[in-house]
């Protein structure tokens, strides 16, 4: 499987709309100051001009470090995100190694249009890039880097759907797990960079 393929199912799994009660919307979005850690899960859906597909994912964000695995609806990983001080880098299920400075820039290279996979944990928290040009939209959504961003969140106040459209793209993150209960770790790179 390519990482085209890879970064084709995150997109799916972010738009796969399983019908959703009527959670309440975010309206207001402050400015991040330091995303606490956390592990989530969930399905995503991609939706690129009117072709979509879709996936299962495993999130990480500890010690400044973000990890997603990209997983079939059976569970086999089928490749991996990492963003971390040195940059990002893909792993496809082959195990090859793709690397660029930002998400932004790996993205474009690998399927020709960049996706903003550097301010998913600020946004699915809540927040706005912090020091960023934004925009809070008549109906609450949030407008940065060219993207309108919408939230969900579940009777906890965890984020439940996760949602990003510009003129090319739409992805959905629907998150069934997130916790924010978690051990301290030592990790301070991608685990793909040895």
């Amino acid at each position: 499987m390519n990482i085209k393929l890879i970064f084709s199912a995150v997109a799916l799994l972010l738009l796969a709309a399983c019908a959703q009660p009527d959670l309440p919307q975010q309206n207001s979005w402050p400015s991040a100051a330091d995303t606490a850690d956390f592990t989530a899960d969930g399905r995503l859906a991609v939706k690129v001009e009117a072709k979509g597909s879709y996936a299962n994912f495993d999130w990480s964000y500890q010690n400044h470090v973000q990890t997603i695995d990209i997983n079939t609806p059976l569970g086999n990983t089928v490749g991996q995100l990492c963003q971390d001080v040195q940059g990002v880098l893909a792993v496809d299920v082959k195990g090859k190694v793709y690397q660029a400075d930002t998400a932004e820039a790996l993205s474009e290279q690998l399927l020709g249009f960049a996706l903003p996979v550097q301010y998913l944990h600020i946004w699915a928290h809540g927040n706005r890039v912090a020091d960023a040009p934004y925009q809070i939209l008549s109906d609450g959504r949030l407008a940065q880097f060219g993207w309108s961003i919408s939230r969900t969140v579940s009777a906890e106040g965890k984020p439940r759907v996760l949602q990003l459209e510009n003129a090319k793209l739409s992805v959905r993150l629907v998150f069934d797990e997130v916790n924010t209960q978690l051990q301290a770790v030592a990790q301070t790179q991608c685990a793909a960079r040895g």
